[in-house]
């Protein structure tokens, strides 16, 4: 029997500048932010809000990620019934446990992993019941989830036997090669590439929906991030710009064509 898709469903950053980073995300997506006092005793953490829906978190980079070389960074939580089965299942595929199961009192049951070919992210087993599913397109949602690896190929083999993801074809994108595309679930989709040699290691990057591309791109210089790449148009019908924010954490932006 297939598995059942497990998607991304919670985005954190990781940054050295919590203060800066709360302004300049709330500036250029429209986030509101909250601060997350449930667990006493954790360091400080600020939900992102669109309406009275969290969609991610900002924390400061932990002292030992910095004095390892970790830079700001947004990571993605992959949502799970059961964190241990899932830890174990993925480092006997290959995968990379950087933590072991930990509970966040309050919040539910974690680990930090990354694929064979080296790219982090997290799983979360949240108590409490399932969120409603939001359309890929709402404003401020997550709209794209997208792979730079070193093996296209082996990397979507991976999340499909781990996590139920499912093909949703294959394109030429000439001379950087082949772009997988997936589903994880309703609304939930991305796309798998080898990285460009300017990406020194594998990495997610997530597409924040915003209503307008241009005026949005505005906001991330008007607020001192920088455009790495675009605005360009894709398949699809949507304007996509990369860009960096002022600590150096690497996003994108993503509006339908008008």
């Amino acid at each position: 029997m297939p598995k059942a898709p497990m998607p991304f469903f919670w985005y954190e950053l990781m940054t050295s500048d919590l203060d800066a980073a709360e302004a300049f995300y709330s500036k250029v997506v429209g986030w509101k932010a909250q601060p997350f006092d449930v667990a006493p005793g954790m360091p400080r953490y600020v939900v992102m809000n669109v309406g009275e829906r969290g969609v991610g978190g900002l924390m400061t980079l932990p002292e030992d990620a910095a004095k390892m070389g970790m830079p700001p960074a947004w990571l993605g939580y992959i949502d799970t019934r059961d964190v241990d089965a899932a830890t174990a299942s993925l480092e006997k595929a290959g995968g990379t446990v950087h933590r072991q199961p930990d509970d966040i009192p309050g919040v539910g049951r974690f680990a930090v992993v990354a694929d064979p070919q080296g790219a982090t992210f997290m799983f979360l087993q949240p108590n409490g019941p399932d969120q409603p599913v939001v359309p890929a397109g709402t404003p401020g949602h997550i709209g794209w989830h997208e792979l730079y690896t070193s093996d296209w190929k082996a990397a979507f083999d991976f999340y499909s036997e781990q996590f139920g993801w499912v093909d949703a074809g294959d394109f030429d994108i000439g001379p950087m090669g082949t772009y997988q595309t997936f589903t994880a679930g309703p609304e939930s989709g991305g796309g798998i590439m080898n990285k460009p040699e300017q990406i020194p290691v594998p990495v997610w990057q997530f597409y924040f929906n915003v209503a307008a591309i241009d005026a949005a791109a505005k906001r991330v210089t008007d607020n001192g991030g920088k455009i790495l790449m675009g605005p360009m148009e894709v398949p699809g019908g949507s304007w996509v710009v990369q860009c960096q924010d002022p600590q150096g954490a690497h996003f994108a932006l993503m509006a339908p064509v008008r």
